[in-house]
């Protein structure tokens, strides 16, 4: 109904300025009822509903508070719904608003005023709100109200959606307005969610357990979220319901239907697995569905698989090897628990054969791994085409992590495929050594020795000691069984390997722990020889001297240790090493004495010491050189200086027989054995004028005795040199070995008379 309002600005009848204005009483009075139901105000919804104007079907905004169910999703768990009331500002009539608010009175009321039970609201029908909010004696008021075949089919999917089974259910399907596609989409929904009551009475009712409806289908894992046409018991299986698929299989859900779920699909002539995605797989048998929708328990497959024959193949791949592919340990565990044969191989039709253990490695699942070793596996088994191990595979596919579990379970890393190639070498043209390397050395590390059948194709001490990794070798010398100088075919050693890649502590550790430096392999180089190609060699010669010391000589084989120190000017260690017997004049492996080596450094102070304990200066190698010569390379004289002191002193003391010229060079000359003898003495003969000391000495002849000599035809005069007598007598000599040989003499003369000199002061002091 129509009617006018005004507004007035001024007093009095009808003032010129008042304005008349339509009102809609009708909806204003039904917007009041709207109000009352929703608040709860029975004595005004009353008196609206009696005001003949109201339109109980009116539809209009009120806030509502509306229960919703929300599906969570977890990995391995199923599905759980979770319920809260939302509010929403929706449209809706005055019956909608009092059955979500369970008012009986009111619906009563409404109905009985001409409320229409089967109008269609955003939020559905008002029999669904009852169903919704579990409001059973309004429900059944709704459905003898005269509700529609949709309303009821809607109220019957939202019972499946919200799990009110029961008298819900049962009033529903006795109502005869439901279709079976509807009560099977029910059916499966309710499936989904786990509404096992809901399943009961739905069975109970007739409803097919093998039909199929289209329902939205999730997982978390694997990842899962699409429509689908499915069966209950598929529906269940997805969702890890596992009270309904108990429920479903008791009842005689069939098992045997073919389903379309999977993520998977294989090329049956190469054995690839290609991932298409969810639901795009080829059909398989639902057990397969049990193993890719694993539930954490193992209950599902474990009831299927009391229905199905655990050894049904797909693609000549069993469950195991689906299990494996999906790196879901537990199905693994379950599978194996119930008798799958573990070594069952995929046969391909390029007649390739490969286990579950090789699948494992070649897709990097660690977990599996270990679980299928632990189950017993032949951790050795070959592929039938290539013969490659799991460790070759892993080398192949660079599995780091597969790579350590199979080496520290003990496969064996000495065996070789069909086309002679080791893991090792096949994780070399890779282009994965690192990684290779890291993994092995971890294990190592860790305490456990790498199984190796051939040591020819891997050695665990060879490989560590390529490696430098001073913690594994450490671990592998702590073994009993290990032979410290195992030799390649080569002929290389541990320690011969650590010396020539530079490893200064891993070749410590070996020569600590007594590893034969002596050694040679087929080129005859020994670990010495071998660290000399390195920048830092000095520093193994350091290693050798130290252990020498430490140790003794007998077990540093093969080192020279004095020739170190004297190379190296160590002082402390010459004392120490001379002092316990070493030779001072044994030659190197090169022919070098250590004074030579001394001298070839031109280290004076170290020359000297040596010299002090019997050194040699008149030894020469292969190569022709003496330490002189050696010492002569050098611009700085230090060496040179000190090692001519010594020839010299050597060629005074033990004398030479040389000629002797008389009277000043006007008498005849004739040969005299010379030498100095003690206190600095010159002697030629016995008499004491043939014995003299000396005040000075030079090489060559006197002026005066060229004059005289010189209406001679004497020999040449290369070798001459002269001594003056403290008498200044004046003696002059010729030796044999020209003018080098007569500096000698002099410098040799002049040397012991001033140390007889020196040694008498000391003396009188």
């Amino acid at each position: 109904m129509m009617v006018f309002g005004h507004s007035a600005t001024g007093g009095g009848f009808l003032p010129a300025k008042q304005q008349i204005f339509p009102v809609d009483y009708e909806a204003e009075v039904s917007q009041r009822l709207l109000e009352a139901s929703s608040s709860g105000d029975l004595k005004s919804a009353f008196d609206c509903i009696d005001d003949p104007y109201v339109d109980v079907n009116f539809i209009g905004a009120v806030s509502v508070k509306v229960r919703m169910a929300e599906v969570q999703f977890s990995d391995e768990s199923e599905n759980v719904v979770r319920f809260e009331y939302q509010d929403f500002k929706s449209d809706v009539t005055a019956l909608f608003v009092a059955v979500l608010t369970g008012n009986v009175r009111l619906v009563g009321k409404l109905l009985s005023r001409g409320a229409d039970v089967n109008q269609k609201l955003f939020r559905g029908f008002s029999l669904t709100a009852a169903v919704r909010e579990g409001h059973l004696e309004i429900f059944e008021i709704l459905l003898k109200a005269g509700a529609s075949q949709l309303s009821c089919e809607e109220a019957l999917l939202e019972a499946s959606c919200h799990g009110r089974g029961g008298d819900f259910i049962e009033l529903l399907m006795a109502s005869d307005l439901i279709r079976p596609h509807i009560a099977v989409h029910a059916l499966v929904i309710a499936c989904c969610r786990g509404f096992i009551d809901v399943v009961d009475v739905l069975l109970k009712c007739g409803v097919d357990i093998n039909a199929s409806a289209r329902v939205l289908l999730c997982s978390s894992k694997p990842s899962l979220h699409t429509n689908i046409n499915c069966t209950p018991l598929l529906a269940a299986v997805v969702s890890r319901q596992v009270a309904v698929v108990c429920l479903l299989l008791q009842a005689g859900a069939n098992v045997s239907i073919k389903v379309q779920i999977g993520a998977w699909s294989w090329d049956t002539a190469s054995g690839d697995e290609f991932r298409v995605g969810a639901g795009l797989s080829e059909p398989y048998a639902i057990t397969w569905c049990a193993v890719e929708y694993f539930e954490a328990t193992g209950s599902i497959l474990q009831m299927l698989l009391q229905h199905i024959s655990l050894n049904t193949c797909h693609n000549a791949r069993t469950l195991l090897h689906h299990a494996v592919l999906c790196n879901n340990t537990g199905a693994v565990k379950t599978l194996l628990k119930c008798g799958s044969d573990i070594e069952y191989p995929i046969k391909t039709t390029q007649k390739d054969e490969t286990r579950a253990i090789h699948l494992a490695a070649r897709l990097g699942f660690p977990s599996i791994l270990q679980l299928l070793i632990d189950s017993g596996c032949y951790i050795n088994s070959t592929t039938k085409h290539n013969g490659n191990t799991a460790q070759m595979i892993c080398a192949k596919y660079k599995r780091e992590e597969c790579l350590r579990v199979l080496t520290k379970a003990g496969a064996d890393l000495g065996l070789i495929n069909s086309t002679g190639q080791s893991a090792q070498c096949i994780a070399e043209s890779n282009r994965w050594p690192a990684s290779f390397r890291k993994a092995v050395l971890d294990v190592i590390t860790s305490g456990t020795v790498p199984t190796s059948s051939n040591k020819t194709v891997f050695s665990p001490l060879m490989f560590a000691a390529r490696s430098g990794d001073v913690q594994a070798l450490k671990v592998l010398i702590s073994q009993d069984d290990i032979d410290l100088d195992d030799q390649d075919e080569d002929g290389f050693s541990a320690v011969m390997v650590t010396a020539m890649r530079g490893y200064i502590e891993a070749f410590r550790m070996l020569v600590y722990a007594g590893c034969d430096v002596k050694l040679t392999n087929k080129a005859g180089e020994t670990a010495i020889s071998l660290s000399k190609i390195n920048e830092n060699s000095d520093m193994f010669e350091k290693v050798m001297i130290e252990f020498t010391l430490e140790k003794g000589s007998q077990n540093a084989r093969g080192f020279y240790p004095l020739h170190y120190a004297a190379r190296h000017g160590d002082v402390h260690a010459v004392k120490l090493l001379t002092s316990r017997g070493y030779d001072v004049n044994i030659p190197d492996g090169d022919g070098y004495t250590p004074l030579m080596l001394a001298a070839r450094e031109n280290n004076g102070q170290m020359c000297q010491l040596l010299i002090s304990c019997g050194s040699a200066c008149g030894f020469k190698n292969s190569k022709g050189e003496t330490a002189l010569s050696l010492a002569r390379k050098h611009t700085e004289n230090t060496a040179e200086c000190v090692i001519l002191d010594e020839l010299a002193r050597v060629l005074v003391v033990h004398g030479e027989n040389v000629l002797k010229h008389t009277k000043g060079g006007r008498g005849g000359s004739h040969r005299k054995d010379l030498k100095m003898v003690s206190e600095g003495v010159l002697r030629w003969g016995n008499s004491s004028s043939r014995n003299v000391v000396c005040r000075d000495a030079e090489v060559g002849p006197s002026v005066g005795f060229v004059r005289c000599w010189r209406n001679k035809s004497d020999a040449d005069m290369a070798g001459f040199f002269r001594v003056v007598t403290v008498k200044n007598k004046e003696v002059h000599f010729v030796c044999d070995g020209g003018l080098e040989m007569a500096e000698l003499w002099v410098r040799g003369i002049k040397l012991v008379t001033r140390e007889a000199i020196s040694a008498e002061a000391q003396m009188i002091k």
